[in-house]
Order: C-alpha cells, then structure tokens, then sequence
C-alpha cells in the first residue's frame, strides 16, 4: 500500500480487516498507520528487536517507536509520502 493515497489504503485496510478477523496476519510496513491498530508490533532496529507491543505501549516504552509514529503524524497528510 505505500504507493496509494490515504483514502484508498483505508479501504483496503477494511477489507484486510474483515477477510482476516479471526486469524493470525502478519504485515510488514513502513507506513505506520498500516499497523497501528495491531494486536502485537515489533519494532526492529538494525536486526534487533528494538520494542514490542500494543502501539499504545510502545509509544510509552520505546523512543525509537515514538519517534516514528510523530514523523508519520507529520507526514501521512501526503506532504512527504
């Protein structure tokens, strides 16, 4: 999904959604938006797991992931994506 606008990820994100409830999914993602509402994130830095967890606790726990999410933040309006 990261060559499309926002609009239609949201879409496609439904439908991935609805397709997979009840099952395992595993994403891997650079637009963080696409894993925000996962059960479980890890977050890799240099081939080490730098944190893991709900965004809301990595938000809390892991700087790195903090960091990200606020760029993103700053940039999913389609200003740099």
């Amino acid at each position: 999904t990261a060559s499309i606008d926002p609009e239609n990820e949201a879409v496609i994100q439904r439908a991935i959604s609805n397709l997979t409830r009840g099952k395992t999914l595993i994403v891997i993602a650079h637009r963080l938006g696409t894993v925000a509402d996962a059960d479980n994130i890890v977050v890799i830095d240099h081939g080490r797991i730098a944190g893991q967890g709900r965004q809301e606790e990595l938000l809390r726990k892991c700087p790195l992931y903090a960091r990200m999410w606020n760029t993103y933040l700053g940039t999913r309006d389609g200003k740099e994506e």
